[in-house]
C-alpha cells in the first residue's frame, strides 16, 4: 500500500534509524535536531519511549506508575486540596494522604508521613495501593500487585529492547508500536505473563518486533471454520489430507503440551513458517502481513489488561452476525469512515480456542487513496511523526478528528443498533500528507454489541465509555498538553449535538459520564466483559 509523506524530517542521530529491511515508505519521522526541546513533536519522542533519557529504571517507573495512578485516583482517591502546586487526595481505607504531580499522566507520587512527604517509587506505590484496596473493599489480592510489579519490570525489558532496535519506517507500523506505557487508566497494562523476557520479547510490538509464523498442516476431518477463510491459504500450501493452519509462536509454546498428542498422532504436522516475517500489531495477538495486506488474529493464552486472550467460542460462534452488523452500519454512516471486517476464522476441533485463527481484512480496499492510517492511542501516547503533536492548526485539526470519528460511531448505534467498541486500540485515524484526519476506519468484531442482545441503556453506556471516556478525552489532553490554550470541548459539543441523537443531546448536559474501574474490576475478580463504571465529571457538560 502506498504511504503519503507527513512533511516530515528524517530523522536525525538521536533518534532510532528506522529499520531497512522493513516495509519502506517516504514517512520519515521529523527531525528532533530541528525543533527547540520544548517542541511537542519532541515531547512526543520522549514519551513514547524511543529516546529513553536518564536512568532507565527510573524512566520504567514513570511509565508504570502513571496509569496506576490514573486508576487510584479515579476509583478509590477523594481529592484532598493542593500543595506547594500538587494536587493532594486522601485514601479512604488507610486515611493516608497522598501528593502527586498532576496532569494527564500524573507523577511523582508522594505519602504523607510523620516526617513529611514521602517519594513512593513504583514497587512502595504498589504496596500502598494493595493495603488501600484490603481495606477499601475487604478483600484480599496477592495476584495483582505481582502483576503490577511484572508489568512494570516489563516496561524495563522493553525499553531496553526499543534501545537496540529500531522502529519501522512504515508510519502505521510505527504507530501500531509505540505503546510502551499502553493503557492509560489499567493498573498492570504491560503485564505479559510470568515467563521470562526472552520468552516473549520476540513477539512484543513495543520491541519492534517482526517474526514469521508457523505453518502447521491440520487433518482435514477436524477442521472447524466459518466465513471466509481462503486469505489463511495463500501464506502456504498443505499436502493432500490436511488444511493450512498458521499458529502464533508464542501460542504454540505456551500450549505445547496440550498438543503433544496431535502431534504425535498426526491431526497436526508442522509445515514450516511463512517466508516472509509479519508484524505485531497494538493487539499483541493480531499480526500484520504488508505484502499480503492482511490481518490475522490469534489466541493467545496470556492475560492482556484484564483478560485471558484467547479467541473464545461463544465470540466465535456471533462473529459473522457481528461483523456484518458493523460492516453494514458503517458502509451506511456519513462520511469515508469504513469497517475493517473480521472475514472468517479456522481452527482445529480438538483445540478449539487454543489453535483459532481470525483473518481480518487489510488497508487497502478500505483506506482513501494517498491517506495514511495511524492507531488513535499512538496519537495519544506519541512516536516519531506523530501528527497530533506537529498540528500547525489545532483547532482545524481536531474539528477534523471529530468529523471522521463521531458521527459514523454514533449513527451505527442510532441507526443500525449497532455499538462499536471505538477505544484507542480498536481505532485508526487516516490522515493526509499534512496530517489532518480525513478518515476513521473501526476494527474488532468481537467487541462490537448489537442493541437488541444488550439493551439501549447499557449499550448506550457502554459507547459513551468507549468512544467519549476512553477516547476523545483522551486524544483532547493529549491536544491540549501539546497546545498550550487550546480548549478542545466546545467543538467536541458541536460534534455530538451536530447528531441529532437525543442521547447525544442529554449527554451534553449530563453531569457525569462513565469511568471503567479496572483497577477495582481486578482487584475483585470480576471477569473483564462485567465492565464496572464510577460517574466522573463530565466536561461536556462544564463548557
Amino acid at each position: 500500500m502506498e504511504r503519503v509523506d507527513l512533511k516530515h524530517e528524517a530523522p536525525a542521530d538521536d533518534t532510532p534509524a528506522h529499520d531497512e529491511a522493513g516495509p519502506t515508505g517516504p514517512t520519515a519521522a521529523r527531525d528532533p535536531a530541528s525543533v527547540s526541546p520544548g517542541d511537542p513533536a519532541r515531547c512526543a519522542d520522549r514519551e513514547s519511549g524511543s529516546v529513553p533519557p536518564g536512568d532507565p529504571a527510573l524512566h520504567a517507573d514513570r511509565h508504570a506508575v502513571a496509569p496506576l495512578l490514573n486508576c487510584l485516583l479515579r476509583e478509590v482517591a477523594e481529592p484532598h486540596g493542593h500543595d506547594q502546586g500538587r494536587d493532594v487526595y486522601r485514601l479512604p481505607g488507610t486515611g493516608r494522604l497522598l501528593r502527586v504531580r498532576g496532569g494527564r499522566r500524573p507523577a511523582d507520587p508522594e505519602v504523607r508521613d510523620a516526617h513529611g512527604w514521602r517519594p513512593l517509587g513504583h514497587r512502595a506505590l504498589v504496596a500502598l495501593v494493595a493495603e488501600e484496596l484490603r481495606r477499601h473493599t475487604g478483600l484480599a489480592n496477592d495476584e495483582l500487585p505481582a502483576e503490577m510489579t511484572t508489568g512494570r519490570d516489563t516496561v524495563a525489558a522493553l525499553l531496553a529492547a526499543r534501545s537496540r532496535s529500531s522502529p519501522p519506517a512504515d508510519l502505521y507500523l510505527r504507530s501500531e508500536q509505540a505503546l510502551v506505557t499502553g493503557h492509560p487508566h489499567h493498573p498492570a497494562p504491560k503485564f505479559r505473563g510470568n515467563g521470562p523476557p526472552a520468552r516473549w520479547l520476540p513477539y512484543a510490538p513495543e520491541a519492534h518486533a517482526r517474526f514469521p509464523l508457523v505453518l502447521l498442516g491440520l487433518r482435514e476431518d477436524t477442521v472447524a471454520e466459518d466465513g471466509d477463510t481462503g486469505a489463511l491459504d495463500t501464506l502456504g500450501s498443505a499436502p493432500p489430507g490436511y488444511r493450512l493452519l498458521p499458529a502464533h509462536p508464542w501460542q504454540l509454546d505456551l500450549t505445547a503440551p496440550a498438543l503433544a498428542a496431535a502431534f504425535a498422532d498426526g491431526r497436526l504436522i508442522r509445515l514450516g513458517t511463512t517466508p516472509a516475517p509479519v508484524w505485531p500489531t497494538a493487539a499483541i495477538r493480531t499480526v500484520y502481513d504488508p505484502d499480503a495486506d492482511l490481518f490475522v488474529k490469534f489466541s493467545l493464552d496470556v492475560r492482556i489488561t484484564n483478560d485471558i486472550r484467547r479467541l473464545w467460542r461463544h465470540d466465535l460462534l456471533r462473529l459473522r452476525r457481528t461483523d456484518t452488523a458493523a460492516r453494514r452500519a458503517l458502509a451506511a454512516a456519513p462520511g469515508p469512515a469504513a469497517w475493517l471486517s473480521d472475514r472468517g476464522w479456522r481452527t482445529a476441533r480438538f483445540a478449539f480456542e487454543e489453535l483459532a485463527v481470525l483473518v481480518r481484512e487489510g488497508l487497502r480496499g478500505p483506506l482513501l487513496p494517498g491517506a495514511t492510517p495511524l492507531l488513535a492511542a499512538a496519537l495519544v501516547e506519541g512516536f516519531p511523526g506523530n501528527p497530533l503533536a506537529a498540528a500547525r492548526d489545532p483547532h482545524a485539526w481536531w474539528e477534523a478528528y471529530l468529523t471522521a470519528v463521531v458521527p459514523p460511531a454514533l449513527a451505527a448505534y442510532a441507526d443500525h443498533g449497532v455499538v462499536l467498541e471505538a477505544h484507542l486500540q480498536n481505532t485508526l485515524v487516516a490522515v493526509d500528507a499534512d496530517g489532518t484526519p480525513v478518515q476513521a476506519l473501526f476494527r474488532d468484531a468481537e467487541g462490537v454489541k448489537l442493541l437488541p442482545d444488550v439493551g439501549r441503556d447499557a449499550g448506550w453506556e457502554r459507547l459513551v465509555y468507549c468512544l467519549v471516556v476512553n477516547h476523545l478525552t483522551e486524544v483532547a489532553a493529549a491536544l491540549a498538553e501539546h497546545h498550550p490554550g487550546l480548549d478542545p470541548w466546545p467543538a467536541a459539543r458541536r460534534a455530538l449535538a451536530g447528531t441529532g441523537l437525543p442521547e447525544a443531546a442529554a449527554l451534553l448536559t449530563a453531569p457525569t459520564l462513565p469511568g471503567k474501574t479496572n483497577l477495582l474490576l481486578r482487584w475483585t475478580g470480576a471477569d473483564g466483559a462485567a465492565a464496572r463504571y464510577r460517574p466522573l465529571p463530565n466536561p461536556l457538560a462544564a463548557h
